[in-house]
């Protein structure tokens, strides 16, 4: 074999051996029991028809590919952006281990999470005792400030109360009796990671607010940012411009360090994170705005209820939503607008007209959380772009309703479509039989461009498959001028490659 201890290859030139070849090939023939190459390719073409598009969008009972992750990831997500916060899933550990591999393979960085390992005997008789243990073992072990408590599927059929097994593991002593353990109830079966990251941010205030009297209001605002995984670029460019405008504020849960700690021989378990005496406070603030409407709803109501001001936005990129945003800010401050900000929209502006002959009529299809799809299509009508397709597999019917009325402000959004609820199987059936130049989303989307040669702009969570974007901002002017270059740099790519092709216009200036 043309593997070795003195050459160790990597499995995509490995298996491009002819020893390989061969074996994938016996295989084959021996062991799959396929139809042929032509009755292969004949169905997979038909797939790709409007007569297999109508069959697909009319499935039911079945979901193939969807473009979310459940409940507990976006409460464990929510749970990181605290101090020496150690996240707990009550379940099995297979399930804290995809929770844990989803994180890290996307930040490129460990994600701290245990479980108390439900097996066969709790689903019969209940996880108490794995709460009680699980905890003790959590607390003795890693030292963490806080522990935040979500639950997995196994835990939610069974109906365990996490908050009677939390007072009880106290009671027996596992953990000091003051010692914080929020909690959130995030069944897998329901919702997404945006609803489990707003269940976990409600349980965590709750936790320090409750019994605790808004009475001296300060002149703080609080950020909550969502889920968002470009937030460590986002968080550092969010408080750059606070600290520019000259604004008090609390960024409640700040997961901008804990994803992007440095190597300089120094572990760090836990680093950075919104302190417990910050989230105390956080309740006396002036007002807290949500950059992401839909992973707060239960999270601004509860917030509201303490007399506090709330605003929500939807992942304000683009030169009208970072607007929106600042006016908001500024309102709720009174504080004005830095020069060398408004300086930086400008030259926001004056990117978006140099490049505008390139985008200008451009056909782009966007998938992606509800956030997202609407901040990035309300860019790509500001750039010239006509989206052809604009899906989310977690948006709701008012999602569905906003991007609609957004579609209408303009005319390059007259021929949109948007699907709430369909899956990326679903969005195949669409693109096979109304393309778009261009697919905007995340590394799922790469099955589709090779299947369908529509190149693909990474842009969204999670991105398994390119190193480091994580790291700088897509929210804002600064972090909307990278967005604008990464798509113009797939469609010059594109271009290129196309043109080197057919040996017509391989131009050196764009």
């Amino acid at each position: 074999m043309p593997q070795n201890a003195d050459l160790i290859k990597d499995h995509i030139p490995l298996f491009r051996e002819p020893e390989y070849k061969e074996m994938f090939a016996r295989k084959r023939e021996c062991f799959e029991n396929s139809h042929g190459e032509a009755k292969v390719a004949e169905v997979a073409e038909w797939t790709k028809s409007w007569d297999y598009r109508e069959k697909n969008l009319a499935r039911e009972a079945l979901v193939i590919n969807p473009n979310k992750a459940c409940q507990p990831l976006g409460a464990l997500f929510a749970a990181a952006g605290f101090d020496g916060t150690l996240g707990y899933v009550h379940g099995s550990q297979g399930c804290a281990a995809y929770f844990r591999s989803h994180l890290s393979r996307h930040f490129k960085e460990a994600s701290s999470v245990v479980s108390d390992s439900m097996t066969e005997d709790a689903a019969v008789f209940g996880g108490l005792n794995n709460m009680v243990d699980g905890l003790a073992n959590a607390y003795a072990l890693y030292k963490p400030k806080m522990i935040a408590v979500c639950t997995s599927c196994m835990a939610e059929v069974i109906g365990d109360d996490i908050s009677s097994f939390i007072g009880n593991a106290k009671t027996k002593e596992s953990i000091p009796a003051d010692f914080p353990v929020p909690f959130a109830h995030t069944p897998s079966f329901v919702g997404s990671h945006i609803v489990g990251y707003d269940n976990m941010m409600k349980g965590i205030l709750t936790t320090f607010w409750d019994g605790k009297v808004r009475d001296a209001a300060t002149d703080k605002i609080n950020i909550i940012p969502g889920f968002d995984g470009y937030s460590v670029g986002n968080i550092r460019e969010l408080k750059r411009i606070l600290g520019m405008i000259g604004v008090e504020y609390t960024v409640l849960s700040d997961t901008s360090d804990v994803y992007d700690t440095p190597t300089d021989g120094e572990f760090r378990m836990y680093d950075g994170g919104t302190t417990q005496d910050d989230t105390i406070a956080a309740l006396q603030a002036k007002a807290t705005l949500s950059l992401s409407e839909y992973c707060t709803p239960a999270t601004l109501k509860f917030i509201a209820e303490t007399g506090q001001e709330t605003a929500a936005f939807n992942y304000p990129m683009g030169v009208g939503a970072t607007d929106d945003f600042l006016v908001k800010l500024v309102a709720l401050t009174g504080k004005d607008i830095p020069e060398a900000l408004t300086k930086e929209r400008g030259r926001l502006v004056d990117a978006l007209a140099d490049s505008m002959t390139w985008l200008h009529g451009k056909k782009m299809a966007v998938y992606g959380d509800p956030d997202f799809t609407l901040s990035m299509v309300r860019f790509l009508l500001e750039m010239g772009v006509e989206p052809v397709h604009v899906l989310a597999t977690n948006g709701t019917k008012k999602w569905e309703k906003q991007v609609k009325a957004l579609l209408a402000t303009s005319p390059f959004g007259k021929d949109a479509q948007v699907w709430q609820g369909k899956d990326l199987w679903h969005l195949r059936s669409l693109l096979a039989t109304e393309p778009a130049d261009f697919l905007i989303g995340n590394s799922y989307g790469k099955y589709l461009e090779l299947d369908l040669g529509i190149p693909l702009i990474r842009l969204t969570f999670p991105i398994f498959d390119r190193h480091h974007h994580h790291r700088f901002p897509t929210m804002f002017y600064d972090g909307s001028l990278r967005v604008l270059t990464t798509i113009l740099d797939k469609v010059f790519d594109t271009l290129d490659r196309e043109s080197g092709e057919n040996g017509i216009s391989f131009d050196l200036t764009r």
